[in-house]
């Protein structure tokens, strides 16, 4: 089995054949009993991270969406946390140390720099962005502990040569991770890139049903080894209920994927050709710079982009938001709804990342009816004049 369409399907249902059931039981529990001496010692050596030894690290349930995650994504383990940013938190925090020096994309996640300026560097670690791999070279340093990407970038979209960036690092032994939440294992393979570690905001399209919060993890038993330390000691783990509910939505990943990519793709031609619109903010699209580095990294497109507006004024940008009927108002993306938001620098992001002036959208194309979106866009459009 190695189609990616059937790895969905099958894999993570082995404790169903304990009920005789299509799905695997959810299995709530904090104490594991074992039933031999040899078998509590095994379970504590650090052998198999497949078998539960205590609530905290996992019951059957996140074993088997583990089991299931890492075989998706071609590689060999994976660790679920509490949520997208718990897992970007857990992985940066496992290479913080006093002294050291970590690289992090300058366009990530809002949430995700707050974290690094917030917290990594109380530690005294030493934080350092970057745009691109041709800075990469000088920027370097012998206690540098990871590379920090996202692909593409928050709001921006901006697309990065993550093969430029995995060569470097291979040459100076530096482990890159990577927040690869939008494409998905469906439409990119991280690993394949070169990429060491892997990390998914499931709360978005693997569960895709807006109703949970978890992060996944992948890479190597070696890649993972300090972010999988830094989880166990810090009890980074995610509740088993989560974890159920998201083993349901990753049977649906592909053909929800694809439905996602002919919507956004539509919609995301439409507007390029509006009045009302300056830029569409889309690597999808041929005209974005990043089209090329899109092609090569990506199989697909996943629902979110950024458009900026014509400038207007701020009762017409309100009326345009409070008119839409099918885009709701809200700050997420990745579950079957379509969802809108005024992409605006806050506390939370870098002030660096979108000098827009207040007339920047992002929109999560859902799967909804494409012609019934554009034409609530369009309504709404005309509000702006």
């Amino acid at each position: 089995m190695t189609h990616i369409n059937s790895k969905l399907v099958h894999l993570g249902r082995n404790s169903a054949r304990q009920s005789l059931a299509v799905n695997p039981p959810l299995v709530r529990a904090s104490t594991t009993v074992f039933p031999t001496l040899a078998a509590f010692k095994s379970s504590y050596q650090g052998v198999s991270f497949e078998t539960p030894r205590y609530g905290r690290s996992g019951t059957s349930t996140a074993f088997e969406l583990q089991t299931a995650m890492a075989s998706i994504c071609n590689t060999q383990s994976c660790i679920a946390t509490s949520c997208g940013l718990s897992a970007c938190a857990a992985v940066l925090s496992a290479y913080a140390e006093p002294g050291s020096h970590l690289l992090i994309q300058k366009e990530v996640y809002g949430p995700t720099r707050a974290v690094a300026e917030n917290e990594l560097r109380r530690i005294k670690a030493d934080i350092e962005y970057f745009d691109s791999a041709d800075e990469l070279p000088h920027l370097i340093k012998p206690q540098t502990s990871l590379i920090f990407l996202e692909v593409p970038t928050s709001l921006s979209m901006k697309m990065l040569d993550i093969r430029a960036v995995t060569t470097i690092a291979q040459k100076h032994k530096i482990p890159v991770a990577c927040d690869s939440t939008w494409g998905t294992p469906y439409f990119f393979d991280a690993h394949d890139l070169g990429i060491n570690i892997s990390i998914h905001a499931a709360t978005k399209y693997i569960n895709g049903h807006s109703d949970i919060l978890l992060g996944l993890i992948t890479g190597t038993y070696e890649d993972l080894a300090k972010t999988r330390h830094w989880c166990e000691r810090f009890g980074s783990h995610a509740a088993p209920d989560a974890c159920w509910m998201t083993l349901r939505g990753l049977r649906t990943l592909s053909v929800r994927m694809e439905r996602h990519q002919e919507n956004a793709l539509h919609v995301a031609s439409y507007l390029q050709v509006q009045p009302q619109i300056k830029n569409v903010l889309f690597p999808a699209l041929a005209s974005d710079p990043g089209h090329q580095l899109w092609q090569q990294q990506f199989s697909g497109a996943a629902g979110p982009f950024s458009i900026e507006l014509q400038p207007c004024s701020e009762s017409a940008y309100e009326k345009f938001f409070d008119s839409l009927n099918l885009f709701a108002l809200g700050t997420s993306w990745g579950g079957f709804e379509s969802l809108v938001m005024p992409a605006i620098a806050h506390h939370l992001r870098s002030k660096q990342t979108l000098a827009d002036e207040g007339r920047m959208v992002r929109l999560h194309i859902g799967l909804e009816d494409k012609d019934e979106l554009c034409a609530d866009l369009h309504q709404a459009l005309a509000l702006l004049g």
